[in-house]
């Protein structure tokens, strides 16, 4: 078999698809890409067992065949080449051969049919989903994912999809975000928990891309099919803990303040906090807020004061300042609402403006307590 295909064409899209590699595979076989060559199309593919994606290529070819080729070796020479047509010719001593513009390079490939081949959905229910809505839901929810090898199901972001519309939520126990789309829908429910990896990789590929991504999925497997990818990956196993009971209803005391300003601020106060608790205070009274920490052991301490726009009564509440910096990074709105009842129950972040018709943010962060 042999085809010709662009430089850069084909390292763009194994780029893409190296990223499913592990760095340590048990299986030697899949620190390799496989070729599938069937005339004008060429299917090239990456798995680790949990997540295997395929990429569909146009080149130039009139044969058939299919072999493994070791991956990062290929992407190094790749790297090196400046834009030029490449030949790419299996020869019988088990080594394929590419020839550019300036040399010949012979790599040592594998058989094709050694490698694993990608789960197939039976009868999958389907869902289309723009790439944006789904490279920002993403985005949104995978920093608050957990990484507790004992709770997996929280290592996960959680999808649910309904008639109404579709749900995202990622939780660690410490902070819960949801990322809602009313106005996409899909035609009937379901739920299921997609691993961190997968996310990773489509978050990447779908921010620069406009295409719909068509999601199919039954109980163990979902597969996602947009432009010219495939990606195929397990579903984690378990059941989602009950985010809704966690989410506090009654909220009476409502802070309004600029997010720059705010993030800003516990950025600085932080500094000076216990940096194993990273505790920060928030003391709200009137029109004022108070953000203070102290770490008592090396006698540092500040406190800055900001004016704000606060319904509710009197409060003093601890939180963990990096929870609050990653969340208030997450956001992209100018102004952000925080919502709160007790010292002891939960604060809820959501943006005020920036925000597309139908869609809606909901974070979560759990107090710390206070040592008075």
């Amino acid at each position: 078999m042999n085809f010709i295909v662009s430089s850069s064409y084909l390292l763009k899209q194994l780029q893409v698809l190296g990223s499913v590699i592990n760095s340590n595979n048990t299986l030697p076989i899949l620190d390799n890409f496989l070729f599938e060559l069937d005339n004008n199309q060429l299917h090239v593919s990456a798995s680790d067992l949990e997540t295997t994606m395929s990429a569909s290529l146009e080149i130039e070819s009139n044969s058939k065949g299919s072999v493994a080729i070791p991956a990062k070796l290929l992407l190094d020479i790749l790297k090196t080449f400046p834009e030029q047509p490449l030949t790419f010719t299996v020869e019988e001593n088990s080594t394929v051969e590419i020839s550019s513009n300036s040399g010949k390079y012979a790599i040592a490939y594998a058989a094709g049919e050694e490698f694993p081949k990608a789960v197939a959905l039976e009868d999958p229910s389907t869902t289309i989903v723009p790439a944006e809505v789904l490279a920002t839901a993403i985005g949104k929810t995978i920093f608050a994912t957990g990484n507790d090898d004992l709770r997996p199901v929280m290592s996960g972001v959680f999808f649910q999809f309904s008639t109404e519309g579709l749900i995202f939520v990622a939780t660690d126990a410490h902070k819960l975000v949801k990322y809602a789309r009313a106005d996409v829908k899909a035609s009937q429910s379901a739920e299921f928990i997609m691993p961190k990896k997968p996310l990773n990789i489509l978050k990447g590929i779908l921010a620069t891309s406009d295409a719909e991504v068509k999601v199919e999925y039954n109980d163990s497997n979902a597969t996602y099919s947009f432009e010219n990818y495939i990606l195929t990956c397990r579903l984690i196993d378990g059941k989602y803990p009950n985010y809704e009971a966690v989410i506090p209803k009654e909220n009476p005391n409502k802070l309004i303040l600029s997010r720059v300003t705010f993030l800003n601020s516990v950025r600085r106060v932080a500094i000076f906090a216990n940096k194993t608790t990273h505790q920060i205070r928030l003391k709200i009274a009137g029109t004022e807020l108070n953000i203070s920490a102290e770490d008592i052991d090396y006698s540092n301490k500040a406190d800055e004061r900001l004016t704000c726009d606060y319904h509710g009564d009197d409060l003093q509440i601890g939180f963990n300042s990096r929870f609050l910096t990653e969340m208030l990074n997450n956001l992209t709105s100018d102004e952000i609402q925080l919502e709160m009842s007790l010292p002891n129950r939960a604060g809820i972040l959501t943006p005020i403006d920036g925000l597309d018709e139908g869609e809606t943010v909901t974070m979560l962060v759990m107090p710390v307590m206070l040592n008075n």
